[in-house]
């Protein structure tokens, strides 16, 4: 089941009473295809959806209304209500007020804390929401502009930017940001759906971490190969010029320890020692052999341009 479908299920198990059965179908009619005297017509691709309508249009007005089924070119299923009786369209303008030149939010007939699930009809009429593991993103495809205006502010109410964009030449409003729609799908009473975006959150951050930490462990051993094989090069070329012998014990002590043990951190290169010294120890005396393999070769470059 998609992440979409995940939070119209949900949001359908809890619209039970008069008045959150009113308030999802006002927005479900508000939000569909078509509202007119002459037809009404609510259509979508989500079988959740179009079971929900079905069942609060016979809640709300003792009317059977049959579904239909059209199978585009995709393969899509299109599941669509039409209505066309004057009669029963004649009842849902006059229960809901609407209007009869422009779509209108009328929150007067919406008791304050049926909203939400005013807004959750909203949702399953026009409303989806990605997969919260690939994009944080919810989007409302409106059937006008003015309605696109009312559903931002509504929206803005309860903390959540939102903004709108055309598309195909229809309105959509669009939400970014996992807490902006953490906080919508609260409000339209999908918790279980705003808790699994906050585990993915979770999750994603902590695989974040994980490779950040990870490409810092890379790093850092990478700088320890690194400086380890410029050692073991100094190391050598003092070994074949003027030999081991030639430094003092503590430098030919620690010289041969890395010979023997090219895998070694500075660390442990100091804890093995027969005086054990610490990092920066190891770091000063490797420095000393540096600046003494590389007196060599300035010594053999002269010795080339005589």
């Amino acid at each position: 089941m998609s992440f979409s479908n995940g939070v119209r299920e949900e949001i359908c198990t809890y619209i039970s009473d008069k008045d959150k059965r009113f308030a999802c179908l006002y927005g479900m009619l508000l939000f569909g295809r078509t509202l007119s005297r002459e037809q009404i017509c609510f259509q979508t691709e989500s079988s959740i959806a179009a079971e929900q309508f079905g069942k609060l249009f016979n809640a709300v007005f003792r009317q059977e209304i049959k579904c239909r089924e059209h199978i585009r070119k995709s393969g899509a299923v299109l599941y669509i209500y039409e209505i066309n009786d004057t009669a029963v369209t004649d009842m849902v303008y006059s229960k809901y007020r609407f209007s009869e030149t422009e779509r209108l939010i009328d929150s007067e007939i919406i008791a304050t804390n049926s909203l939400g699930v005013f807004t959750a009809g909203v949702f399953l009429a026009c409303g989806s929401v990605n997969d919260p593991s690939k994009e944080y993103h919810m989007e409302f495809t409106v059937p006008e502009e003015g309605l696109a205006a009312q559903l931002i502010t509504l929206l803005g109410d309860i903390g959540v930017t939102a903004k709108s964009v055309i598309r195909r030449g229809q309105p959509v409003v669009y939400i970014k940001g996992s807490e902006s729609i953490e906080d919508t799908l609260t409000f339209i009473g999908a918790q279980q759906s705003t808790l699994e975006i906050m585990n993915v959150k979770i999750f994603k951050d902590v695989r974040n971490r994980a490779n950040r930490r990870a490409n810092c462990d890379t790093a850092n051993i990478d700088k320890v190969v690194n400086a380890a094989v410029r050692q073991i090069n100094d190391i050598q070329l003092i070994a074949d010029t003027d030999g081991l012998d030639s430094l003092s014990d503590e430098l030919k002590e620690l010289a041969e320890l890395r010979l023997e043990n090219v895998d070694m951190s500075l660390q442990e290169i100091g804890e093995s020692l027969s005086e054990p010294i610490s990092r920066s120890g190891v770091n000063h005396r490797f420095r000393k052999i540096a600046q003494i393999a590389e007196s060599i070769r300035n010594r053999g470059a002269s010795g080339e341009n005589k």
